[in-house]
């Protein structure tokens, strides 16, 4: 399948790679029709995902029922009145019926947007009144089901809610009796061009209201490199990308990239808290080759015995969503015998930087660029930053608009201009990159420290207290000082042994091996702690939160 979109597979080094790997990507592409169905029509047994959920219950979907049920799908949409251009929000957890509906509505033309199960009434209301949409199919969730109930009759532009079950309200559509209802399938193929409308995320920005990134029809093809060259999926690959359908890690790792290179995707549907040991057994008992997790999701297993798991069946393990701590990096390593790839992106774009095969990972370093984009690190007057000096990593475009990168901030034109200024676009993080051309993630922009002239990136505090047995998770801030400025504040979520602890001896400790592991002048002069750092419902550490409650 892939080679019908790349110009070649193998290369023989990462300047090999970034300067000859080359996507086609045709004028009405599709990923229904082209990848999907295509699939169907060369082989239809051949399997497109692997479900499993923590109850122990196993589903297969080979690409024969996917064309199949996805075509049913498509007519039920069609026969409700959604209509090209459309959009249509889906509250779907990790169940199967995300991935059919998702290929559906590229299959009409109709706008997908995935949304998490965390959301409140007020969040519906705030999406459906800003992207004005038409319908929501939603689990049967008695949470999600009662907080589209509230929100319902606050949105206007909401015609229609679906309900995949196992319940489904009074004056709600019953999804599944409605496809098996649904008059057979007429296909659109060719109908859309590549620049349309296709897949539209509401950020989780760590300040301000979330904002609508566009992507068109090309979008999935960009993917390519995610699970072909930093996933590194092959023929049948069983890949497992640690995140609810909710959020923009699902299409990059659980969707898009992985069929078109060929491997199946492994779905690990579990309710809750994230539980280490319950996804370590899974991972051995279903031989899982590839395996992608935030950080956090490493932190925690690491702290398990692994020795009580065969895990020889991993092949490669990646992770990104946020900057990882180096001593996760080589724990993992040590006791599993396998690096961790890691990779930089936002909502905005596919794989921005990344450690490829053709790059040996640097514990911490996000990687180097993917020649896909035309990346440069600016300083606050707009000049480039030589190695070691930090500045705003940005994308050039005086090439033209490279594939990945999002359409538009729909519905904001202000917005799109203060992206694009200066015929760059302006990613917010604050990086920089050594003299071998790795780059090293600094900060959120607006999350830098300035204390007695010194600039002080909160990664590199946090990464340092986070290799003391103490800390499970911290977030480091600035709190106003008269003398310094700014002095730098730890908030720390403690190990459990350390629980109880708590007091003037432990911050001593802290304090003490943050200056033995990190420049002294960034130790934390503050150290708070607490049960749980506030985060956005991505699971992203809100800092402003804290700013604020320390400048009350």
């Amino acid at each position: 399948m892939i080679e019908k979109f790349v110009n070649r597979t193998e290369f023989t080094s990462y300047e090999d790679f970034r300067e000859n790997f080359k996507v086609n990507v045709p004028e009405d592409f599709n990923f229904g029709y082209d990848v999907v169905d295509a699939y169907a029509e060369q082989n239809p047994d051949r399997e497109a995902i692997l479900w499993t959920n923590e109850r122990g219950d196993v589903k297969h979907l080979n690409y024969g029922e996917y064309k199949q049920l996805s075509d049913m799908t498509a007519s039920y949409f069609l026969q409700l009145g959604l209509k090209r251009g459309d959009a249509v929000m889906l509250i779907l957890k990790r169940r199967v019926e995300w991935w059919i509906c998702m290929v559906a509505l590229h299959k009409i033309g109709v706008v997908a947007i995935p949304a998490t199960h965390l959301l409140t009434d007020k969040d519906i209301i705030y999406r459906c009144h800003e992207a004005s949409i038409k319908a929501i199919v939603a689990v049967g969730d008695a949470m999600v089901l009662r907080n589209v109930i509230r929100a319902r009759i606050y949105c206007p532009t909401l015609e229609h809610c679906i309900s995949i079950g196992p319940t489904v309200p009074q004056n709600w559509e019953n999804y599944w009796q409605g496809i098996m209802m649904a008059p057979k399938f007429k296909s659109q193929k060719g109908e859309n061009k590549v620049t349309d409308n296709f897949l539209m995320y509401f950020t989780s920005g760590t300040s301000g209201e979330p904002k609508m990134v566009m992507h068109d029809y090309s979008y999935p093809l960009a993917h390519i490199i995610t699970a072909k060259y930093w996933h590194k999926i092959h023929e049948n690959s069983l890949h497992l990308t640690v995140a609810d359908t909710g959020w923009g890690k699902a299409v990059w790792g659980k969707f898009y990239g992985q069929m078109i290179s060929g491997g199946i995707v492994f779905v690990y549907d579990f309710e809750g808290r994230f539980e280490p040991a319950e996804m370590l057994a899974t991972i051995e008992k279903f031989k899982v080759s590839s395996f992608c997790a935030p950080p956090t999701v490493y932190r925690f297993m690491i702290r398990e015995d692994l020795s009580k798991y065969d895990l020889s069946c991993l092949e490669y393990c990646t992770t990104a969503g946020e900057a990882l701590n180096p001593n996760v990096f080589l724990e993992w390593k040590e006791k599993t015998g396998i690096m961790i790839y890691e990779s930089y992106g936002q909502t905005e774009t596919t794989m921005v930087l990344g450690t490829y095969p053709y790059v040996e990972p640097r514990p911490g370093s996000m990687g180097v660029p993917n020649g896909q984009y035309d990346v440069d690190v600016l300083n606050a007057k707009g000049e480039h930053c030589q190695p070691g000096e930090h500045g705003q990593l940005v994308i050039r475009l005086e090439k033209g608009k490279p594939l990945g990168l999002f359409k538009e901030y729909y519905r904001n034109p202000d917005l799109n201009e203060s992206a694009y200024e200066g015929g760059v676009y302006h990613t917010g993080d604050v990086v920089y990159y050594d003299e071998d051309g790795y780059y090293w993630f600094v900060s959120r922009a607006d999350d830098v420290i300035k204390s007695s002239g010194y600039r002080i990136g909160p990664f590199e505090v946090e990464s340092a207290l986070m290799t003391h047995p103490a800390v499970v998770e911290c977030a480091i801030t600035g709190v106003p000082d008269d003398v310094r400025g700014m002095v730098v504040k730890a908030t720390v979520v403690l190990a459990f042994d350390y629980r109880g602890q708590e007091g003037p001896e432990l911050i001593s400790e802290l304090q003490d091996h943050v200056k033995r592991e990190t420049a002294p002048y960034k130790y934390p002069r503050i150290i708070e702690f607490v049960d749980e750092l506030p985060k956005t419902i991505s699971g992203k550490i809100r800092r402003v939160e804290i700013r604020e409650k320390d400048n009350r």
